[in-house]
């Protein structure tokens, strides 16, 4: 274990990556990589909790994968990896269900909405599992600190349960994670309803701008942006409250510019020049992004490579892991 912060963040491959998660968190992990031990996993066998049809889950994988290296996360810098790639996340997310209660995992709120919403739905058992085999990702890797938003904290305070019940009956095994707010992201709203967060489950297309959208579809998707019907001189105006389309735009703007809203708002003053200036800015942050992601998916040689280099240094801290965890137990040695 180092004396520098290990830091550990982990997406689903559930779909195309959108410029909302790009603001708001994964453009963070790019800078974060430099001033921490940042290790980044793929989480696939999270994925099946809601995977019911072959083929899909790896092609997922693969899109995010080229995603994280096109972003500029250097695999000689953070630990990229594959949940499914490390085996010791499936062994030790068993020893952790067997370290967390029923009656814990049944007061998981997490669950109880997804629930809720699949009523009469198929409910998959790894759904309320689920918090055991997260703990597990972040045990293995000694992370010291687990960046999440407030409807995560609940599944790092669990993970701190499980460690701590299994630390006191088997001696000390695993580091006891710390939930942190990560560095605030842009907040970027959907952009035909801007009451709402962008999200690929939006009702309309319309509303989120993917990163491998099409440059001209990006721009048409600006145009489109719902704003409102104020004319005056001050229409264009930094108020999220009273005008929140065109807050959207100028918070985007700014994100992607390196500047206030309140800046970008004093160089317009109609909405037309904001919406195609606004597309334009948000072009040259991702067009080059986008370029190396289809240039990573043509080269799925290359793209197999660069995860290899993140599986391998995640298998040698995770095996590290779950020995300690098997000599505390007292296992049978193999």
């Amino acid at each position: 274990m180092s004396n520098t912060t290990r830091v550990l963040s982990c997406m689903q491959p559930s779909g195309d990556v959108h410029l909302g998660n790009y603001l708001g968190a994964l453009r963070n992990w790019v800078t974060g990589q430099y001033t921490c031990d940042a290790f980044h996993g793929i989480v696939d066998l999270h994925a099946l909790t809601v995977t019911e049809k072959p083929g899909i889950l790896g092609e997922q994988t693969m899109s995010l994968a080229a995603m994280f290296f096109a972003i500029g996360l250097d695999p000689d810098v953070s630990t990229i990896f594959v949940q499914s790639h490390v085996p010791e996340h499936s062994e030790l997310g068993w020893m952790m269900q067997c370290t967390v209660s029923y009656g814990e995992l049944s007061r998981m709120v997490q669950f109880k909405d997804k629930a809720t919403k699949r009523e009469n739905q198929f409910i998959s058992a790894g759904l309320f599992a689920y918090p055991a085999l997260q703990a597990a990702d972040i045990l293995l890797y000694d992370a010291n600190e687990v960046p999440v938003g407030d409807d995560q904290r609940q599944h790092v305070e669990i993970t701190r349960d499980i460690a701590i019940r299994f630390n006191h009956r088997f001696g000390e095994t695993f580091v006891i994670p710390e939930a942190v707010t990560p560095v605030a992201g842009a907040r970027v709203m959907s952009l035909q309803d801007p009451a709402s967060k962008m999200s690929k489950s939006d009702a309309s297309d319309a509303g989120c701008v993917y990163i491998t959208d099409d440059p001209k579809v990006v721009i048409k998707k600006f145009k489109r942006a719902v704003t409102d019907s104020d004319t005056g001189e001050d229409a264009v105006r930094y108020d999220p409250d009273k005008k929140p389309g065109v807050s959207n735009l100028l918070e985007i703007n700014a994100a992607v510019t390196d500047r206030s809203p309140e800046t970008v708002a004093d160089e317009y003053s109609q909405y037309g020049a904001l919406k195609v200036d606004t597309g334009e800015a948000v072009l040259a942050v991702l067009d080059p992004i986008r370029e190396r992601y289809e240039e990573l998916m043509r080269d799925p040689g290359e793209l197999t490579r660069l995860l290899r280099v993140g599986d391998a240094k995640a298998r040698e801290v995770a095996s590290a892991t779950l020995s300690r965890a098997h000599s505390n137990i007292g296992m049978l040695p193999a």
